[in-house]
């Protein structure tokens, strides 16, 4: 199967461009591989192709789909020293594109220039390089081909004869003496079908095997007497002779454009090629790197695919307040395409509608409600009036509070007519999260509500915490974030490795700052044992291993930490937002996480693939919320 022909992605790429082009592919990529243990990629075949830097999109789509790579240089042609100088050049760049390169392999060069090019190879190339030598008959179509190809009629031969490999071609003209002298062996004789003389002789030839020829195809339509081709049966039975209507002329340029193709129809291709590749690779070695682990590396683009696919598994519903914004309604229509979760989107209905009908978006299946309108207003009124008494909410004043657009969602949350809530696009961050403070409160085990970033670098996920909620946690609530960034990492697939920031390392430095992070480390030590945490540490030491084995030789957290906890919300802010505009990392983002049911912030400058993001994060927490809460019930049941 294909992701897509040349045709469909030139198009999609000129229209909507390569992340787009990229985007679809790994979509459609991975339908496949849930079916399957193991999926083989074959790149695309730089020959039909008119796609600009046609290398670097094989290696980000490898990158992309998690693949490891075996770049394969055609030395067919070339010299001993270009197939050299090549190999090398195609292993410095797929390397430098971030591709996990396993072997090389230099293909159909001249069978002279083979071990040269090998043994010389093997020095300048950090991973194996296997040199193949050109087989003729690998790339010789097959007599069947040929009569598929140009429509010819089968006059004689037998499944084994069209199955024969076309070595070449020699076109009949000459008087019959001269024209032995110019066979080959494995030719495929062409010759007009009035030279029986000809078509005798080449096949009298092949009898004697001087040489054995492929076949022989007639041109202009004209057929050999019966008595002819009964002679012809005999001096050669199973050798084809075909015929096609055309002239010489037209015929041999469709022959020199075919080219032979291995498939079920091909065995003995198959065979050759077999034969070939196990005489010159080392299939031990290379079952061996196949076999390995495959690289950990995670592309922005692969962790928002898991992000998808994570929420599709388990569809739970999530209501989007600002129903009315362009941005928010574009991915409304992407997770619905997707399948991604259900939706409810509030505000004004009909001028939902007319927004998405001007914007030409399909909300099929989308819950719209007014919160104005709604006939949940006066239950919301009397619930939130509850919740607030204390503080002198009156149902009169909970009645106006309840249709704002954010405080209606949280209670649709909260009451269960929702799973989550994302909003901030438009609204501020104190507006889309006072309310859940207010109304879904904390969890029992957590002490403050944070959040936490997922930093998607080129080759990797960071979670950092806590970048958007708390100015200035002590060391009590700087272990909480910790714990609960620990338990949101391993949620989305982050294995935790904590790294609890400071200016300092170990015990190099001291101050009230300083202290406090290492206070902060002692007490998830004590709380969680099972994490693996590092405190305190600078970043560097606790991302980069050069720097860790220099500053920290025995951590087991140390230059591969994959949580790292900021001491105060303006160390993180400021780090978080200069890695992703200094970087280039996606910051997925802000994830608040200490809440029994989940609610999640926008930036007011988030893009839609931002939201589509967070609402699919969203999904997820409360895939992991209903699951906690159906445990609670059990266990109060009991």
């Amino acid at each position: 199967m294909y992701g897509m022909d040349y045709h469909e992605a030139s198009a999609l790429q000129a229209e909507r461009g390569v992340d787009e082009l990229v985007s679809t592919l790994v979509d459609r990529f991975h339908r496949v591989a849930r079916e399957y243990d193991v999926v083989l990629v074959l790149g695309t075949d730089y020959a039909d192709t008119q796609f600009p830097d046609e290398l670097s999109l094989n290696a980000r789509l490898a990158n992309e789909f998690g693949a490891s790579v075996i770049p394969v240089v055609g030395g067919r042609g070339q010299t001993a020293e270009s197939v050299r100088a090549e190999t090398r050049n195609a292993y410095r760049a797929y390397d430098g594109l971030g591709c996990d390169v396993l072997a090389m392999i230099a293909n159909r060069v001249a069978r002279e220039d083979r071990e040269e090019i090998a043994a010389k190879l093997v020095s300048r190339l950090p991973v194996p390089c296997y040199v193949l030598p050109d087989e003729p008959a690998l790339s010789a179509p097959t007599v069947a081909q040929i009569s598929t190809a140009l429509g010819a009629k089968v006059l004689l031969g037998d499944d084994s004869g069209l199955a024969r490999d076309a070595l070449g071609f020699i076109f009949g003209g000459a008087m019959l003496p001269n024209f032995l002298h110019a066979l080959t062996p494995g030719c495929l004789v062409v010759t007009p079908g009035d030279r029986a003389d000809l078509v005798v002789g080449s096949l009298a030839a092949h009898s004697a095997g001087t040489p054995p020829i492929a076949g022989v195809l007639l041109t202009l339509g004209e057929v050999p007497s019966e008595e002819v081709l009964t002679l012809a049966a005999r001096l050669a039975p199973g050798t084809p002779v075909l015929s096609v209507a055309g002239n010489s002329f037209p015929t041999a340029e469709q022959l020199f454009s075919l080219e032979g193709k291995l498939n079920a129809a091909t065995p003995r291709k198959a065979e050759t090629a077999l034969g070939l590749f196990e005489r010159h690779v080392d299939t031990a070695d290379l079952l061996t790197r196949v076999s390995a682990p495959s690289s950990d590396r995670v592309t922005p683009m692969m962790f928002e695919h898991k992000l998808l696919e994570q929420a599709r598994s388990d569809r739970r519903r999530v209501v989007l307040p600002e129903g009315t914004e362009e941005r928010v309604l574009h991915a409304a229509e992407v997770l619905l395409r997707r399948g991604v979760c259900d939706l409810t989107l509030l505000g004004p209905v009909e001028q939902i509608r007319k927004k998405a009908a001007d914007l030409g978006i399909d909300l099929g299946g989308c819950q719209l409600i007014d919160p104005a309108t709604s006939e949940l207003r006066d239950s919301f009124a009397e619930k939130y009036a509850g919740l607030r008494a204390h503080k002198g909410v009156t149902v009169e004043l909970a009645y106006d509070v309840v249709s704002d657009v954010n405080y209606f969602g949280t209670l649709m949350v909260q009451e269960g007519l929702a799973d989550g809530m994302v909003s901030g696009s438009v609204h501020s961050t104190a507006a889309t999260i006072r309310p859940a403070f207010e109304i879904i409160k904390t969890k029992p085990d957590a002490g403050i509500v944070s959040s936490v970033f997922f930093m998607c670098l080129a080759d990797k996920v960071l979670v950092y915490g806590d970048c958007a909620v708390n100015p200035d946690p002590d060391a009590e609530q700087l272990a909480d974030i910790a714990v609960q960034a620990a338990a949101t990492a391993a949620q989305f697939g982050v294995e935790p490795r904590i790294a609890m920031l400071s200016y300092s390392t170990g015990t190099s430095g001291s101050g009230a700052d300083v202290d406090k992070v290492r206070e902060a480390t002692e007490l998830v030590r004590r709380r969680r044992p099972d994490l693996r945490i590092e405190g305190p540490i600078q970043y560097d030491a606790a991302v980069e291993p050069t720097v860790a084995a220099t500053k920290l030789p025995d951590s087991e957290v140390a230059g591969q930490a994959s949580v790292l906890i900021f001491p105060d919300l303006n160390t993180g802010n400021n780090t978080y937002k200069a890695v992703q505009r200094s970087a280039g990392a996606i910051a997925v983002g802000p994830v608040l996480q200490g809440l029994r049911k989940p609610v999640n912030d926008l930036s007011r400058g988030a893009l839609v693939q931002d939201i589509v993001n967070t609402v699919a994060i969203t999904a997820i927490q409360a895939q992991s919320s209903g699951q906690a809460q159906s445990s609670e019930q059990k266990v109060s049941q009991q």
